[in-house]
């Protein structure tokens, strides 16, 4: 039969459902496992919803929405009048990396703008549009303290004096159950350690992964305070630039000593871009071959606009080449400096080791706290309540420019996050722009901030979580009339 004819994923089981595991999930499983594991390649024709409908015994309204995941995550693609197919590049190595026993060595392990002008654009709340922070609206001290309370009435009296040195195993497992249940990644609170954030997590490693002279790759355009964590650890940085599919390893593929590559799949920071499932198992593929760690940083996943988020590449990492780095300071509130991350166990032994000879310890009351918090059905309220508060901010913002300015700006990046990137028109001065809306008030971070080596048109970061509905119209409104062109 002429490969790419064939009509495949007849013959694939729907999985026994777990308590608690949606249809929607289990064919979305399915249909994934199906591909990465090499029963479906690529360029097979998938049978219609409604075929699979009648042997699965699951709704074509369900199998539908599946379809749409998996051609937004990349892994088939759909047409009018010729089906669905599979789209994915699987790499040979990946689809035997399972089975294969194979003896691993252990990894080896444009000018940044100055200090005072990141401080400018750091994140603030209420001020547009820098405002890339979680809401301090979303969730009252009253509530936060009642949770404390909680906590603290139930606390042992030797959890006052020594927590686990990976940290509560009470938030452990609510992590980890958070993790199974919304991320995708099948894993156990031993695999958890706690730390103050993510940014926290990525020096840990850093410090125990890379010597001076090291290489390291990072996104371009990506996020500046990572690169000097990487800096500051004595690596050499290697710039890989951001496509419409995510991170491009092209000009990085024959860098076969890099220790480390810095990633943001569900969501680049900056850009917004989600990573392809290609262009996941390249990276994958290619940290295997090359002994190389991948640090995932999952920063915003929580807040996707218009889907679910999507599995976290961590989910399907079978060779344990990433650490997965996450975080409660964009859930919650910023200062709660609460992270977290999920370690290959030989690294996670010298992580451990590090983080006991700093000592940078978190708090024994926000950890049982976020643990009283978590085990009800207050956390995931709150993520919903939040998720539809950010989504109305950035609705504001983009009704506003739109009534304001329309066709003096392009948009991208505004499918999820705190964040979108707006691209101004080519007869539009960057820095003039930028130096009249100060004097409005309003603080633009130009995204040429957050490039290295690669050169993008111009273009402005937009912040819009944490202000007010009223903030977020009337800085929408100023910028708008900012965009518009100056009368001769």
């Amino acid at each position: 039969m002429v490969k790419g004819k064939n009509t495949a994923g007849l013959d694939l089981p729907l999985p026994t459902s777990p308590v608690g595991v949606t249809k929607s999930e289990l064919a979305y499983q399915a249909m994934r496992d199906g591909i990465v594991n090499g029963l479906l390649q690529a360029g097979d024709r998938l049978p219609s919803t409604r075929v699979l409908s009648q042997r699965w015994g699951v709704g074509r309204g369900t199998l539908e929405s599946v379809f749409e995941r998996l051609q937004l995550e990349g892994y088939i693609s759909r047409k009018v009048g010729s089906g669905s197919r599979v789209s994915a590049t699987i790499p040979d190595r990946y689809l035997t990396a399972q089975t294969t026993a194979t003896h691993h060595k252990e990894p080896a392990m444009v000018e940044a703008a100055p200090v005072s002008v990141r401080k400018h654009y750091q994140a603030q709340v209420g001020v547009p549009f820098v405002a890339r922070l979680a809401s301090p609206l979303l969730i009252s001290p009253a509530e936060w303290a009642a949770h404390l309370q909680r906590a603290m009435a139930a606390m042992q009296p030797e959890q006052m004096c020594s927590v686990e040195p990976q940290g509560a195993w009470v938030l452990r497992e609510q992590i980890a159950k958070y993790l199974r249940n919304h991320r995708g990644i099948d894993c156990l609170a031993e695999q958890i350690l706690i730390t103050n954030g993510i940014r926290h997590s990525i020096d840990l490693v850093a410090r125990c992964v890379v010597k001076p002279g090291d290489h390291v790759c990072v996104e371009d355009p990506g996020y500046p305070a990572v690169h000097q964590i990487f800096e500051e650890a004595g690596a050499n940085l290697l710039y890989a630039p951001i496509d419409q599919e995510g991170l491009n390893l092209g000009g990085i593929i024959g860098a076969t000593e890099c220790r480390i590559a810095y990633v943001t799949p569900a969501h680049q920071s900056p850009l917004g871009v989600i990573m392809s499932a290609t262009r996941r198992l390249e990276l994958l593929d290619w940290a295997q071959s090359n002994n190389t760690w991948i640090i995932e940083d999952d920063y915003d996943s929580e807040f996707n606009y218009q889907s679910a988020p999507l599995p976290a590449l961590k989910s399907i990492d079978t060779m344990n080449r990433v650490v997965y780095c996450g975080s409660f300071n964009q859930a919650l509130f910023s200062n709660l400096r609460l992270g977290y991350m999920l370690a290959p166990p030989e690294l996670q032994r010298k992580v451990l080791e590090l983080w006991h000879t700093v000592g940078r310890s978190v708090g024994v009351s926000e950890q049982l706290g976020l643990a009283a918090f978590m085990k009800g059905p207050a956390f995931l309220r709150h993520l919903r309540r939040s998720r539809q508060e950010y989504q109305t901010l950035r609705d504001i913002v983009l009704e506003t420019l739109r009534a304001e300015a329309p066709g003096r700006y392009r948009i991208s990046g505004e499918h999820a996050g705190f964040h979108l990137i707006l691209w101004l028109s080519p007869d539009q001065d960057e820095n003039m722009l930028i130096h009249a809306a100060e004097q409005q008030g309003v603080v633009l971070q130009p995204l040429r901030h957050c490039c290295r080596e690669i050169e993008l048109a111009p273009a402005i970061v937009l912040g819009f979580a944490a202000l007010t509905r009223a903030q977020a119209k009337y800085a929408a409104r100023k910028l708008g009339q900012l965009l518009l062109p100056t009368p001769s």
